[in-house]
């Protein structure tokens, strides 16, 4: 230890100085919490400043949370999510939604700014936003309670073979997902949310998944999935004429969800234990892509287009037929979807040595039209169904953005 000056004699204090200068801090921090609330109450600007770029920092970054279409499905996703699924009490009737909405819609404008919620008692937890976005979701329970008329694909999927559905992982009232490049700014924004909606509704479930942190690959690359394999490879591109057709199509959906779309989650377990006996050509084959590079296995570049008909020297296809990549493909152009996935990795139980998969996210115009078909090819043929298991699935319509001064849903109102 190094020599230090003598320290001052400490004056003795008695119960009650203690008890009065706690209390006078804590007038003093609560004092602060509401100068700045006051501060933060007004409908938030549109953008802050982009992060620093001396040091790299990115909490600053912010998505606007106003528009024509909600943020959370055009932003390039973040690197951690949570989707939560609610339960609206046999008391709420429509004005009750629609309240629950306009709060919700106040406080998600705020926190995707770095700004605090209304009631929110740890607003330092809010100066990061690091790409908060708050997107919502409405179940057929919810239209019905808003005497809206639902889309007709606003329902549980169609039973496929290889599901093993749960239903502590289906359906819901109410979808939140909240997506961000900080974890614990989405934890704080969805207990800031579900303390909003506690009078109106009860948690069905939740479900947290993750990617690559920012700044770990470059920009643009293809996530990979637990098993190794890039996963998203062909995706639609936001602002592309297939992404206004296939996303945001309103042709035969409800006039109140034009600027909307159709959200699919499905979540699937893999086994990644069995997965783990699978040599590499095995699991090559299984995928129809190689593992390295994500090309197709008649190509050398992830992007390369797949030759189905392509054989090898004894007149076996390159590309199996019961691979990943032949069985959703389709020829119809009508039958693709944007995808959205996050891995998760829950605790494993027993002799396994993990509990983990995907939260494969789809966003469509039409489910019935534009998943379903993918889902049924995928049911009947495709091999990764040896390692891969559906345990939990959901439907939900997005509806539009909203405008400064109105409120998701307001279009349903």
């Amino acid at each position: 230890m190094t020599d230090s000056p003598e320290p001052a004699p400490a004056r003795r204090l008695s119960r009650r100085h203690l008890l009065l200068g706690g209390a006078a801090a804590g007038i003093g921090a609560a004092s602060a919490v509401g100068i700045q609330l006051a501060g933060q109450a007004g409908e938030p600007s549109a953008s802050r400043p982009a992060g620093d770029p001396e040091t790299g920092l990115n909490g600053a970054l912010t998505v606007p949370f106003h528009g024509v279409h909600q943020a959370g499905i055009e932003t390039v996703p973040q690197g951690h999510a949570t989707f939560v699924a609610l339960t609206l009490h046999d008391t709420v009737d429509r004005d009750a939604v629609r309240r629950m909405m306009v709060v919700l819609s106040g406080d998600a404008a705020r926190l995707t700014q770095g700004l605090a919620a209304l009631a929110d008692s740890e607003p330092e937890l809010a100066v990061v936003p690091a790409r908060l976005t708050i997107t919502f979701g409405f179940g057929p329970g919810l239209v019905a309670r808003a005497g809206g008329e639902a889309p007709t694909w606003l329902r549980p999927l169609p039973a496929f073979g290889v599901d093993r559905l749960e239903p502590a992982w289906a359906d819901g009232d109410l979808l939140l997902q909240i997506a961000a490049d900080d974890p614990l700014t989405v934890a704080h924004a969805t207990r800031m949310l579900l303390k909003d909606t506690r009078s109106f509704a009860s948690v069905h479930w939740v479900q947290s998944g993750f990617r690559r942190a920012p700044g770990s690959e470059r920009p643009g690359t293809t996530m990979r999935n637990l098993f190794g394999q890039l996963d998203g490879t062909v995706n639609m591109v936001p602002g592309s004429e297939d992404f206004e057709h296939l996303v945001w199509r309103q042709a035969d959906n409800p006039a109140w969800l034009a600027g909307g779309t159709g959200f699919v989650l499905r979540r699937i377990s893999m086994d990644l234990d069995k997965w783990d006996k699978l040599d590499r050509s095995g699991r090559e084959s299984a995928v129809g892509r190689t593992l390295a590079t994500g090309a197709p296995l008649t190509g050398v570049a992830e992007h390369d287009e797949p030759d189905f008909a392509a054989t090898t020297p004894i007149g076996f296809p390159v590309i199996p037929e019961f691979s990943h990549l032949r069985r959703a493909r389709s020829e119809n152009r009508e039958e693709r979807i944007l995808r959205r996935g996050y891995n998760y990795d829950d605790a494993p139980t027993g002799a396994s040595v993990s509990d983990s998969g995907l939260l494969f996210v789809s966003f469509q115009a039409d489910v019935d039209a534009q998943f379903v078909p993918i889902q049924r090819r995928i049911d009947t043929l495709d091999l990764l169904n040896q390692w891969i298991t559906p345990v939990g699935s959901a439907v939900f319509a997005i509806p539009p953005g909203c405008q400064e001064g109105g409120y998701i849903g307001d279009t349903l109102f």
